[in-house]
């Protein structure tokens, strides 16, 4: 029987920022010492403001670079790949990265620093969530994304931005999952919205 096939984006899917966004806005004074909120009010806050887009893209360079092994995997991400590994299905990690981000001083490579964050989190581990190394690929476009997803040919794939599902480059016969926590069904639309990896989990290895 053949493996079931399975793509995965990489930040803010598997990735949680959250908290390393907020914390690194506080230390560099882009937000007040007391603020509580989510990414998403974190960067519209700071688009706001003087600058506001060149502080965004620095914010975002530091976070995915310097701060990344701050970062946390999303609740029920890893029990989904630990389905994954028991399961034997091949898992594929396919992320819209540049090399280097915006306006980074230091040119910390993102790239390696996000195969740091996976090493850190036993993506890599036999013992762990054992995906293949050699299964994780980088794209500069989202369109060149899209065509690594089509040669692939996952049989699902996982991303938290409904734009990839809307790519008119993205792969037809491809199951597309939308991961988006607290959000809620969307109809007409290519995608399925999923508010947990506990119910991706249940959805995919239902029907698989």
């Amino acid at each position: 029987m053949e493996r079931l096939r399975i793509g995965i984006d990489l930040d803010n899917t598997l990735i949680n920022y959250d908290h390393v966004f907020v914390s690194a806005a506080k230390s560099q004074g882009l937000i007040d010492a007391d603020y509580h909120g989510s990414k998403k009010d974190l960067r519209d806050s700071i688009r706001k403001g003087p600058d506001g887009e060149t502080q965004w893209m620095t914010l975002q360079g530091r976070v995915y670079g310097a701060q990344i092994l701050e970062a946390t995997l999303f609740d029920g991400a890893g029990a989904f790949l630990r389905r994954c590994r028991d399961e034997g299905c091949a898992v594929y990690i396919v992320s819209h990265k540049t090399e280097f981000g915006h306006f980074d001083a230091a040119r910390i490579n993102l790239r390696d620093a996000a195969r740091r964050w996976l090493q850190a989190q036993g993506f890599f581990d036999q013992a762990g969530f054992a995906v293949d190394p050699q299964n994780v690929f980088f794209a500069a476009t989202r369109e060149q994304k899209c065509q690594r997803i089509a040669a692939l040919k996952p049989a699902h794939f996982i991303d938290d931005l409904e734009e990839v599902f809307l790519e008119p480059s993205f792969p037809g016969d491809v199951e597309r999952h939308l991961f988006q926590p607290g959000g809620q069904a969307k109809a007409g639309k290519p995608y399925s919205v999923h508010p947990s990896w506990a119910e991706i989990e249940n959805v995919i290895f239902a029907t698989s």
